[in-house]
């Protein structure tokens, strides 16, 4: 299995995003090619003076990023348990909880949901009680988890999340932009089913990458997007009454 970048790395290509610094940028002022760049910021193969450069391109230096880097690690990367459920009880804070994990302000969830302030002020002050956010003055949010968090697998804020994609996630033809739907059926081995496993938790590495990075974009250059990615033993229950010994 790939193993994930370096946390420098990633650490410097949200700083990049951040920035406002795109590879070419980075190509031109280092004076290599776009596809060099990517192999470099993606390989432990970066020396200390090629980040030397791109860091002066972001008027920074290496002891920036590794504080950006530090500050980044000292944050959590799941909740407990019960901090889902809490979470997963109230609608509310449960989308109040999602909003802030992308990086939204209090002004932008207010105008953007059906939340008074008062309320949302309450909801992110119970998740500075759950010590997922410091709620700061002039109601200022301060993510405390790290880049790599994510839910607890098969915890309750998945499970709830499942139970939404089974009840709406499908309600569409998937022929809109931004929307595709992939319908793949075959007879795999064990060994080949667990290939086509790896690459899918790769996928949804990269996935989270580009999630992480396009955060310093503004928000109305962003949109909410859901990947499904399953795979599973299965037949159509419509063949079952025609499979042999079928139970």
């Amino acid at each position: 299995m790939p193993s994930s970048p370096h946390p420098l790395l990633a650490t410097l290509k949200r700083s990049l995003k951040a920035n406002g610094k795109t590879y070419a940028d980075v190509a031109t002022a280092l004076g290599l090619s776009q596809a060099s760049i990517k192999r470099l910021l993606t390989s432990d193969q970066i020396s200390i003076g090629r980040l030397e450069q791109i860091c002066k391109l972001m008027d920074m230096d290496i002891a920036d990023l590794c504080k950006q880097m530090e500050e980044s690690s000292a944050r959590i990367e799941h909740l407990s348990h019960d901090q889902e459920s809490e979470i997963a009880k109230d609608l509310v804070l449960l989308l109040v909880t999602v909003s802030v994990l992308n990086r939204w302000s209090l002004a932008q969830i207010t105008d953007f949901y059906t939340i008074d302030e008062h309320t949302c002020i309450q909801k992110l002050a119970h998740l500075d009680r759950l010590k997922i956010i410091d709620l700061l003055p002039k109601n200022q949010i301060k993510l405390k988890v790290a880049a790599n968090f994510s839910w607890l697998d098969n915890g309750p804020i998945q499970q709830f999340f499942q139970q939404t994609v089974a009840a709406e996630f499908f309600k569409t033809r998937f022929k809109e932009d931004g929307e595709q739907l992939l319908v793949l059926n075959g007879m795999l081995s064990k060994a080949s089913n667990q290939e086509f496993q790896q690459k899918m938790r790769r996928l949804a590495r990269e996935f989270e990458e580009l999630n992480r990075e396009d955060v310093a974009l503004n928000l109305d250059q962003r949109e909410g997007s859901t990947v499904v990615l399953a795979i599973r033993r299965w037949n159509y229950d419509l063949f079952k009454p025609l499979i042999k010994n079928s139970t």
